[in-house]
């Protein structure tokens, strides 16, 4: 069965000492003729960046290369052994309520958030038998924290004795941007080490946390993970509560924000991915995309809401984009590792108490396990239907090259360890989804990252991997680098953007800052 909504939770409102990002001032928005706009990218940057100028009144088109509209979230129709058609994605995502933004990108088709339902945990498993959940701890800093210490049988009191407090006090105030000044040269490993932060902790919580960044936290600069911290733990109240689309992405999400575009004027072009783009003397730029002939599409600005290596071809195929420097920190942008999502369709039903997330570590590839019906209806009336269960299992950070088949074995077989009951589950149907195309964040990347604004100013940079100088991260980074894509081009033009909001962009408790300061 679905999992029930808890209070209305979805729907919760912003922590009241969230940090409001102003849009310059301006006019409402263009009357008679206005400027046109492409944006390039089908995804949450890409989305938010067309509804931030279409609200405007600017002429929008939006160029995305795929069939469907998405990007890493989009969804496709598969039709299954037993003759039934679903749906397939990449996988779970949290939809945090952090995500000021993002909700508010949905409340433009859902203003109650009806289509999100509220999990009720965010409950870790390690392979040794330990557990950890963030259900019971306190919300808000610095309670938040005693809090998780009490609880947690990862963390006790006296592996708080043991941990360098010097060395820790960043975690305690968070200042964003200067956390990536602070701690971009070092890993998030070494930086939890040099804390001395427990072990068991530093493998259940922490390591979880990372390895979403989908990399090693050898890997990962210290700088990323500890600004989660802060996003997720001591700078908000909003703790690791989270929603999950009640439908598939394109029902819940994609088909809806299409429908919302074209009511705005959006001319939206799915499987027209864009060739090249030139930048003309005038200041306006070519587009060039696939499927349109020799004709290009002439714009007065430009949104590339590409992925990594998207926007490292693009800006690669049109040599007049940018100057020299920017061009070469995009072609430094790395991808992470690649990741494998296992969907499998099970002819019997998972036990009922088991969670419908779980994070897992020490189960060799297996990083979480989700049975799909607790909350999304498709998958729930399939359960119905057959009596059994949709399970997914995530893999992130493998090495390339491993035996994708032998990961895909191995996951399945920790899966059977984590919930015994599947072991005589017959595979009705499978679907293995491997990607290699989510933005690594090195150590000492940092200043590589393309910002919103470039050397040029009718063209701007959205994405989950772009720096915006604010505290969001994964796809509330995306869907704020869109809005404030947008809002540049909306500054040139005398017309006033959109208001965003954060998490406090310094330390939240005014007695964890006291603290940290010592360490100044």
């Amino acid at each position: 069965m679905p999992a029930k909504r808890h209070g209305g939770a979805h729907r919760h409102g912003r922590d009241r000492r969230a940090a409001v990002i102003h849009a310059p001032a301006g006019r409402p928005r263009f009357t008679g003729d206005a400027p046109s706009a492409a944006v390039v990218g089908g995804g949450l940057a890409g989305i938010a960046a067309a509804t931030g100028l279409a609200e405007r009144g600017v002429r929008v088109t939006l160029y995305e290369g795929e069939r469907n509209l998405g990007g890493r979230l989009a969804g496709w129709p598969t039709r299954l052994a037993d003759g039934t058609t679903v749906t397939m994605s990449r996988g779970f995502h949290a939809f945090f309520r952090q995500y000021y933004n993002l909700r508010g990108l949905l409340r433009r088709i859902d203003p109650g958030l009806e289509t999100l339902t509220a999990l009720p945990d965010y409950p870790l498993r390690h392979g040794s038998g330990l557990h950890d959940s963030f259900a019971r701890v306190p919300r808000t800093p610095p309670l938040s924290a005693l809090g998780f210490v009490a609880l947690s049988p990862t963390f006790g009191v006296r592996d708080l004795a043991r941990m360098d407090p010097r060395a820790a006090l960043p975690l305690l105030d968070v200042r964003v941007p200067e956390v990536h000044e602070r701690l971009d040269g070092v890993s998030a490993h070494d930086f939890l080490a040099r804390i001395r932060f427990p072990e068991a902790a530093h493998h259940l919580a922490f390591e979880v946390f990372s390895r979403s960044f989908f990399a090693d936290p050898r890997e990962l600069s210290a700088a990323e993970l500890v600004l989660m911290f802060h996003i997720y733990f001591l700078g908000s109240s909003e703790g690791l509560l989270f929603d999950v689309p009640s439908e598939p992405f394109p029902t819940a999400l994609w088909d809806p924000l299409a429908g919302y575009l074209a009511g705005l004027g959006v001319d939206v072009r799915t499987g027209t991915p864009v060739r090249h783009v030139r930048p003309l003397p005038d200041g306006r730029i070519d587009v060039e995309a696939e499927g349109a002939g020799e004709r290009a599409s002439r714009h007065d600005a430009l949104v590339l809401a590409l992925d990594g290596a998207g926007l490292r071809r693009l800006v690669d195929a049109s040599p007049g984009l940018g100057d020299a420097p920017w061009r070469a920190s995009i072609d430094r942008l790395r991808s992470a590792p690649p990741f494998l999502v296992s969907r499998l369709w099970l002819d019997r039903p998972v036990a009922r108490d088991r969670p419908g997330f779980l994070g897992t570590s020490g189960y060799g590839p297996l990083d979480n396990v989700s049975v799909l019906e607790r909350w999304e209806g498709e998958a729930a009336r399939w359960a119905r239907r057959t009596g059994g269960s949709v399970l997914e299992l995530h893999a992130y950070a493998v090495s390339p090259d491993a035996d994708r088949a032998a990961v895909q074995a191995e996951a399945l077989r920790q899966a059977h360890r984590v919930y015994p009951e599947t072991r005589d589950a017959r595979i009705v149907d499978e679907r293995h989804e491997w990607r290699a195309d989510c933005p690594m964040f090195p150590v000492g990347g940092y200043r590589d990252r393309p910002g919103v604004r470039g050397p040029d100013p009718a063209v701007t940079v959205a994405g989950d991997m772009v720096r915006t100088g604010l505290p969001v991260a994964l796809m509330e980074r995306a869907v704020t680098s869109g809005f404030l894509a947008a809002n540049a081009h909306l500054e040139r033009w005398g017309v006033r953007g959109q208001t965003l909001w954060t998490v406090p962009r310094t330390g939240r408790s005014p007695v964890l800052r006291r603290l940290a300061a010592l360490g100044g």
